[in-house]
């Protein structure tokens, strides 16, 4: 094979990025036995179940806890200005460490997954935020729409 073949250098024919070459191993990976396998599953499983909660506290709990933070400083301090700065900063500093984390926590999913004997070469984050995304628009629309109600020019009480 010519070494400009482009599955040879990740899709480029004037050389390889760094870190996009095969995996070659010295010797064949020792796999563990089934029960360690299995454990690694579990655990795998443990960390998605933890990565789904972290993306779901982004559309809901920290959003209102720091809403809740911004009229507690426009409380003290009388400033409106100054309580909606404080929320907005706090929702964008959670939001990033909360990213980081489950990004952390998606590298541990995949070398999880690969202990337990799966071929995980990609994580799931991107996914799983787009579904709590889909997941959180869904509960408040109905919240919005059926409990909280139309008001009462639709529905006379």
């Amino acid at each position: 094979m010519p070494r400009n073949d482009p599955s040879d250098t990740g899709g480029l024919f004037i050389g390889r990025r760094p870190g996009t070459g095969p995996l070659h191993y010295r010797a064949a990976p020792e796999r563990g036995g089934a029960g360690r396998r299995r454990a690694d599953a579990i655990l795998a499983a443990a960390v998605l179940a933890v990565e789904v909660l972290l993306c779901l506290s982004v559309w809901g709990p920290q959003p209102a806890g720091w809403l809740w933070v911004g009229s507690q400083v426009d409380y003290w301090t009388g400033s409106v200005f100054l309580g909606i700065v404080v929320a907005f900063a706090g929702v964008i500093a959670t939001l990033f460490l909360t990213l980081s984390l489950a990004t952390r926590l998606d590298r541990v999913w995949r070398l999880l997954r690969r202990a337990a004997g799966f071929e995980q070469r990609d994580g799931v984050l991107g996914r799983i935020f787009g579904a709590t995304a889909i997941v959180a628009l869904i509960a408040f629309g109905f919240w919005f729409v059926v409990i909280q109600g139309p008001g009462p020019q639709l529905a006379p009480r």
